[in-house]
């Protein structure tokens, strides 16, 4: 199998390339007003807990992960989606949670094994959200 075709697989079973995961995980786009509401919400995707966006009215703003100011104007959609799915898929020491990996987990209660922190479309939507957070010209 030459490379151009392994990478196609790679690309057609879901797989990420080194920008990310290409392909939405829906047919329906991401909402960034929704994406902001699982961003800062506690029962969601709670990001401000160890991330920072300038301007975003929310009570507590961690300093944990990397501030988010701009990112849609530094990394790609599919570099994000990666990156929320699963961090630990490029770096294993990662704390951030793979909010869209369901296996291989520990410590999950039972009524919470084979489900994920968030919903295809919520991914979508932080994606949507952290797209629209682009430097000022």
């Amino acid at each position: 199998m030459t490379l151009l075709a392994t990478w196609l697989v790679i690309l057609a079973a879901g797989a990420s390339s080194d920008d990310g995961l290409p392909a939405p995980l829906t047919d329906v786009p991401g909402d960034a007003r929704a994406g902001e509401a699982v961003f800062v919400a506690r029962e969601a995707g709670h990001c401000i807990t160890c991330h920072q966006v300038a301007g975003l009215e929310a009570a507590f703003q961690g300093n944990v992960g990397p501030e988010l100011t701009g990112i849609g104007s530094r990394r790609s959609a599919a570099y994000l989606r990666d990156r929320i799915m699963d961090p630990t898929r490029l770096n294993p020491d990662a704390t951030m949670p793979g909010y869209y990996r369901s296996r291989d987990l520990r410590q999950v209660p039972p009524s919470a094994r084979g489900t994920t922190l968030l919903t295809a479309q919520q991914i979508e939507d932080v994606v949507a959200y952290l797209m629209s957070l682009e430097d000022a010209p």
